[in-house]
């Protein structure tokens, strides 16, 4: 069966390449192969099913985020920009509303939306997608490319567009594939490590040695693979730390608290890597949120890396220590006077105190963590306040590993971006070969950055592709 392009891969990239060729005058026959049973499973899960598909940020603010090849990305995103996929989403029926931080969502809040709102923009443009078709070779012909899948049907095409995304969450199919395929055909594959995933620090597993609860993955500080029912094996390595390890008592204490308006620092090394400010969440893996996922890509690497690792949490960032020290005994010395405090224990009233100065629940796991502040012998104790202020603006853990591929929210490494004409999107080394989304290396922080990097370099690939056959081409 012969087409002039084929997609591998039924994703963000994907279907927005199929949309960029199909919709070219006069129209390219276009054919889209996704190996699971229905595109666009990693967009139905993104934002917590509400997928936050863009950031409306102009390029100078929308590039800081990006946290490799800046540069790269800059002709696909004015291409493609934030507000011309907006558009064209609106054209095929999905309302947008935009929330705090300059993120985009479908006015629903339902991942769905998006996902059939690309369906409808491909398919009718005269693409054609088949879904259940896992390819399984891959090979550059004289008149182009020719294609296996699983089940035995054979393609060719003359030119191909690759989107089968990165490694992250294999359970929706990315598990890789693409980068094999790609270094059969001369290109170089940028290490790959986990990114905007959880961190898990120390004794906050029960063991996180042992198998995890409930699954037959295992952690993998040996190096082994973990197995995708899929594809080939997803690969693992040191450091990481299965979500489905059980919590330990402190873990249990502090999952399903969020976080607002602190500070969290990572220190590789005794070195100050990077500090950021916002809200942050204990979840069943570790330590996530907008800003522990800022630091999740540094975190990650450092730790593959050999280095020593622990994230630092201001409760208090607004507030110097100094001032906050007086602060702190200014509210205990209220609570001494307080009549209702006459019959407590030191330990009684400091719950009190602690209470007043972050969210109740997150009480018994700071004392825990932080035992230093309390001294003297049970019946005798006292507060140290010195020690109290310096553990609510350093309340320091030590990180053990992080969560991988499992539950990572994105890829990073990936095919090198050298390689590819950042104005199309095909390769330098095989013409005809056409790579957008994840399994580029490109990696964002969270906010809508990495799911627009998917769209706009896929549609470049696409239109890019339909360009190259002699046809017209249309503005987004």
């Amino acid at each position: 069966m012969f087409y002039d392009i084929i997609i591998i891969g039924g994703g963000a990239a994907g279907l927005m390449a199929a949309y960029g060729a199909a919709s070219s005058e006069p129209g390219p026959a276009v054919l889209v192969l996704e190996k699971m049973p229905r595109p666009g499973r990693k967009i139905m899960i993104t934002g917590k099913g509400r997928c936050n598909f863009t950031n409306v940020k102009d390029w100078q603010d929308f590039s800081a985020h990006i946290r490799s090849r800046q540069n790269f990305l800059r002709p696909a995103f004015y291409n493609l920009t934030p507000e011309k996929l907006i558009g064209m989403l609106e054209r095929f029926g999905m309302e947008s509303v935009v929330e705090r931080g300059d993120r985009a969502f479908p006015a629903s809040h339902h991942a769905s939306d998006v996902v059939d709102t690309l369906l409808k923009a491909a398919t009718g443009a005269g693409a054609v997608i088949r879904t259940d078709s896992a390819v399984s070779t891959v090979r550059k012909s004289l008149e182009g490319f020719e294609l296996t899948t699983r089940d035995g049907r054979r393609y060719s095409c003359r030119h191909l567009v690759m989107a089968t995304g990165g490694l992250s969450y294999p359970s929706t199919g990315s598990t890789g594939d693409g980068y094999a395929w790609a270094k059969e055909l001369g290109h170089s594959i940028r290490d790959c490590f986990p990114s905007l995933t959880a961190m898990v620090p120390k004794a906050y597993k029960l063991d996180e040695l042992k198998e995890p609860v409930g699954t037959a993955a295992a952690r993998v500080l040996s190096g082994g693979p973990v197995k995708s029912p899929y594809s080939k094996p997803v690969p693992q390595m040191k450091g990481h730390i299965s979500r489905d390890c059980a919590l330990s008592e402190l873990g249990k204490s502090l999952c399903g608290i969020q976080l607002k308006n602190v500070g969290l620092g990572l220190w590789a090394n005794g070195s100050l890597v990077r500090s950021e400010t916002g809200d942050m969440d204990f979840t069943d893996g570790g330590i996530e949120g907008p800003i522990g996922f800022a630091l999740s890509r540094s975190c990650v690497k450092a730790i593959i890396n050999g280095s020593k690792v622990k994230l630092v949490l201001d409760l208090k960032p607004g507030v110097a220590e100094d001032e906050l020290r007086a602060r702190v005994k200014g509210l205990w010395n209220e609570i001494q006077k307080d009549p209702r405090s006459r019959k407590m224990s030191i330990k009684e009233m400091s719950k009190v105190l602690m209470g007043k100065l972050m969210p109740w629940e997150l009480t018994s796991a700071f004392v825990k963590c932080n035992e230093g502040i309390f001294n003297g012998r049970k019946g005798n104790e006292h507060i140290d306040m010195e020690a109290l202020a310096r553990s609510l603006k350093a309340w320091t853990f030590e990180i053990d590993g992080f969560v991988g591929y499992e539950r990572c929210v994105v890829t990073a490494g990936g095919v090198a971006t050298e390689e590819v004409l950042p104005k199309t999107m095909e390769s330098r080394l095989c013409p005809g070969l056409y790579l957008c989304g994840e399994m580029l290396d490109i990696d964002s922080d969270t906010g809508g950055y990495n799911l627009h990097t998917a769209f706009a370099t896929g549609f470049l690939a696409g239109r890019s592709a339909a360009t190259a056959l002699g046809l017209d081409s249309e503005d987004a």
